[in-house]
């Protein structure tokens, strides 16, 4: 019925919030965070992704990606949303914000164009990163870029004109 290397296979799944398995049966009762859950690499997804556990993703999302554990973006992925998770880590291509309640890593290969917030920001070799960053103990919260300090140049006085 379906072979190996069909074109059509690709599948699109149109979602508001995807759970895991675990997820959805035990209603948020604390699904240990060693779960992870896949979305593979003939698969697109559009919409609103939830995990209480972690995240590989492998093909290709659109939206929002909420996780309670880790989200790990491979070589394959393209990603173009959100993400909200413990750890993150990219190797892929990616497009969007990221907070990071711990630490976020550009992998080689990686591909990030947004803003990035995490505790630490770790760019490998070989990685390209478009955007700003907000690091440290107060990148837990998801803060709106602020404007960039002015430097010491803008906030010089303006020296006093001969004669006036």
């Amino acid at each position: 019925m379906f072979r190996r290397g069909d074109d059509e296979r690709h599948e699109t799944i149109q979602a508001h919030e995807v759970a895991t398995p675990s997820e959805a049966a035990s209603q948020g009762s604390g699904a240990g965070a060693s779960e992870v859950t896949i979305v593979g690499q003939g698969a697109r997804l559009d919409g609103t992704l939830v995990s209480a556990g972690s995240l590989r993703i492998d093909g290709q999302v659109k939206g929002k990606i909420k996780a309670e554990g880790d989200v790990t973006l491979s070589s394959q992925s393209r990603v173009e949303a959100d993400i909200e998770a413990q750890n993150v880590v990219v190797a892929g291509q990616f497009k969007g914000n990221i907070v990071a309640t711990s630490k976020a890593e550009l992998a080689r290969g990686g591909r990030v164009e947004g803003n990035v917030t995490a505790k630490s920001l770790v760019v490998a070799e070989g990685a390209v990163f478009s955007g700003q960053s907000i690091m440290g103990d107060g990148a837990s919260s998801p803060a709106a870029p602020t404007k960039p300090a002015a430097t010491t140049a803008e906030r010089a006085p303006e020296p006093a004109k001969a004669g006036a």
